[in-house]
């Protein structure tokens, strides 16, 4: 990811348990269709995405998405939709807000509605994810210096150990991406490559 040290102090590591559950954080058409303010350059982490959710799927693991949605005004938004106005765009059901298709939720996939950047600020998420025993949460999505930091922060302060996916999270802007990177690796999470994540999910076999 980075030639950059970490500062003495902040080279631990954090494992990954045997009952983990993969989160896609937020992986709506507002990211990538080219009219959006949210646009990302590419798509590529959409694909490294869909790689991970197979091997989840093929070995029983759960899997659970994020989507952002506002009632009516985006009062529900408080000031961060004052803050960020392209908000406003997900208000209601708009196209916009519905997920990609090659990460789309199965029947029977839990989705999660939220408000703010964070995918536990608010839901049931911890609540879920501590009723399906899982131990460590592997996050995939958009955008890294914003939704994905905000989660993988929030999933170690629940007590879950968190997997950022690095060729499965994006930004809009590569330096901001690479920072972001750099420092959920440092305090927060561990930050794994596509083909280390695939091989742990497909090594769980059905036993989780």
């Amino acid at each position: 990811m980075t030639d950059l040290p970490f500062a003495d102090g902040f080279a631990g590591s954090l494992t990954p348990g045997a009952r983990p559950a993969v989160l896609v954080v937020d992986m709506m058409r507002a990211y990538f269709e080219p009219e959006s303010p949210f646009c990302l350059p590419d798509d590529g982490c959409v694909q490294a995405a869909s790689e991970v959710l197979v091997a989840a799927r093929a070995a029983g693991v759960p899997v659970l998405h994020t989507l952002v949605r506002y009632g009516p005004d985006g009062v529900d938004g408080g000031v961060f939709v004052r803050k960020v106005p392209a908000l406003r765009l997900l208000i209601g059901e708009s196209e916009l807000g519905q997920p990609m298709p090659a990460v789309a939720p199965l029947p029977g996939e839990p989705v999660v509605i939220k408000q703010y950047a964070s995918a536990f600020f608010g839901t049931s998420l911890a609540s879920t994810l501590q009723s399906l025993r899982v131990d460590t949460v592997v996050i995939l999505g958009v955008s890294t210096s914003g939704c994905i930091r905000a989660t993988a922060v929030d999933a170690l302060q629940h007590g879950f150990v968190p997997l950022v996916v690095r060729e499965a999270v994006g930004d809009r802007e590569p330096a901001v991406h690479d920072a972001s990177l750099y420092d959920l690796q440092a305090k927060y999470a561990e930050v794994i490559s596509l083909t280390d994540t695939t091989a742990y999910l497909s090594g769980l076999g059905r036993s989780v």
